[in-house]
């Protein structure tokens, strides 16, 4: 018989109920939110103390109906996008005459709205229709350009060196950044990288964030070396009067041109993937094996996106890296994201001073080590091992994105995947629609798959699957079909899993009549 497990009170009652857990482990994601907050704000074009505000609503959305264990906040994820909007809508960040963040901000007003009405519609669901080596291919393509946007800012070089240059020619600068570099800030941003790339080996620091372990060697450092006074301006944190700053900041002067609706279709894309992304693997780490409303944290995303754009902030998603430390502190409920942004709250109140002691370079070191996460060597490996069709579907992606835009690059990697089906005797009439069958009984049910099973007709075929969630047994009988691409079987590996923790069982019949595309188990596999 199943174990049961007494799960958390929810809702107002789960504040005082699991007051301990939450608010110790909101404390410690603040600890780590603080520092890259700062940085992805500065990197975005944003005044730094914006990505503090966005985190603060994204602790304030936490009354809405959220995903219990993720954390709401701006992400690195979104870096290129949100500076790709300030260059498109004129301005070149809060530096010149604001005009490019505040127009910025408007953008993020309309995603906010676009992504609540989504909701209403209960459209967050259709996440899933994304192949995962395109989603992949574009994260990684992001975390190449954050690294290639921040070397020179680690290094303390002007930013005129870098100013206007692509991704590749930032690359291809390299050299350049470090015959020009600021050597004292050179060193200390050196220092801080390899912290951050040393403090995950060492057990001891376990409960401390490496961004927290980097803000103690360098803000006693920048006090030593007097940096306020020795160095140029652009080199440390600026806040200034933040409660002053935090007004009415959007501007929708640009709302009749094309640059305004593009970039309001690639934040909805990436925003409310990536987000909705995080939820889905928060929940496969939830030790109560609670299940997400998913057009629910859309909701409250678009809420948060409205109101912090609005007010001059970056737009936020259900962030991974913070959102896996709440869990894996002990958080129990969606409180710990409400205390999170209460001591962010208390740190704008009381520790401005302090915080513009930090170098840029310290912010840099926190990003360039996120960058490195999403485009790690792994992941290219990964791509690989899955098989070719999905290596080209990875590379294709991260080429177009970094020589021409992310949208373009998500399209190429669809289109790519499309192309493959085609390839592997897809009909046309199977592309978006799942074709197949239920036989049942009063405790059993199986699912015989005729045509493909893909990534773009997934959907239809969870919700086939859903009609049949009460049986104690599913079997998907494959025998019939004529390809089965490595999104499904990745998809149908995470539900099996979801079974065996509920006491069912997914049993997948008919694979072994076909070829794998590679040795990878998971690897797409067609009629031999």
């Amino acid at each position: 018989m199943k174990n049961e497990v007494s799960m958390p009170v929810e809702g107002l009652k789960g504040i005082k109920a699991h007051f301990k857990s939450d608010f110790l482990s909101g404390f410690l994601v603040f600890l780590l939110a603080l520092p890259l907050s700062l940085g992805i704000a500065k990197a975005s074009g944003f005044p730094a103390s914006m990505g503090v505000l966005t985190a603060m609503i994204g602790g304030l959305v936490s009354f809405m109906k959220v995903s219990p264990l993720t954390i709401k906040g701006p992400a690195a994820g979104l870096i290129t996008i949100c500076s790709g909007a300030i260059v498109a809508m004129g301005g070149s960040g809060f530096e010149n005459g604001f005009m490019g963040w505040h127009l910025a901000c408007g953008i993020i007003v309309f995603v906010g709205l676009i992504q609540i009405v989504l909701a209403y519609l209960k459209l967050g669901s259709y996440s899933e229709f994304f192949p995962t080596s395109a989603v992949h291919g574009m994260l990684a393509a992001i975390g190449l350009i954050i690294i290639a946007k921040q070397v020179p800012v680690l290094l303390g070089d002007a930013p005129e060196l870098s100013k206007g240059l692509s991704p590749i020619e930032l690359y291809t600068h390299i050299p350049e950044f470090v015959i020009n570099e600021n050597l004292t800030i050179a060193i200390i941003g050196v220092i801080c990288l390899v912290l951050m790339f040393v403090k995950p080996l060492i057990k001891a620091l376990d409960k401390i964030p490496a961004p927290m372990v980097v803000l103690i060697f360098v803000i006693p450092t920048s006090l030593i070396l007097n940096l306020k006074a020795t160095q140029p301006e652009y080199i440390l944190v600026h806040i200034g009067n933040f409660w002053k700053d935090v007004t009415i900041n959007a501007d929708f002067s640009q709302i009749s041109t094309l640059s305004f609706w593009k970039y309001v279709l690639i934040f909805l894309f990436v925003n409310s993937l990536e987000s909705l992304l995080t939820v889905k693997a928060i929940d496969g780490i939830d030790p109560f094996k609670r299940k997400s409303d998913f057009n629910g944290d859309l909701k409250a995303v678009g809420v948060g996106n409205s109101l912090a754009g609005l007010l001059g902030g970056l737009p936020m998603i259900s962030e991974v890296l913070r959102s896996s430390v709440n869990s894996n502190n002990g958080a129990k409920t969606k409180w710990a994201n409400f205390w999170h942004g209460v001591f962010l709250l208390i740190a704008m109140v009381f520790l401005i001073p302090v915080i513009e002691l930090i170098p840029n370079a310290a912010l840099a070191s926190m990003l360039i080590y996120a960058g490195y996460k999403l485009a790690a060597p792994s992941t290219f490996s990964h791509a690989y091992k899955v098989g070719y069709d999905q290596f080209v579907v990875f590379i294709l992606t991260v080429l177009v994105t970094l020589l021409e835009d992310l949208l373009l690059g998500i399209a190429v990697g669809i289109i790519t995947n499309m192309i493959f089906q085609l390839y592997y005797q897809t009909s046309f009439r199977n592309f978006f629609k799942f074709i197949g069958l239920i036989e049942e009984n009063s405790e059993s049910a199986k699912i015989i798959v005729d045509g493909s099973a893909t990534f773009s007709n997934w959907i239809g075929m969870k919700k086939l699957m859903e009609k049949v969630a009460d049986k104690t047994s599913l079997i998907i009988d494959f025998s019939s079909a004529k390809y089965v691409d490595h999104n499904v079987l990745e998809n149908l590996h995470t539900i099996e899993h979801l079974y065996e923790l509920n006491d069912k069982k997914l049993l997948i019949e008919g694979l072994n009549q076909f070829q794998s595309i590679s040795n990878h188990e998971l690897s797409g596999k067609y009629r031999k």
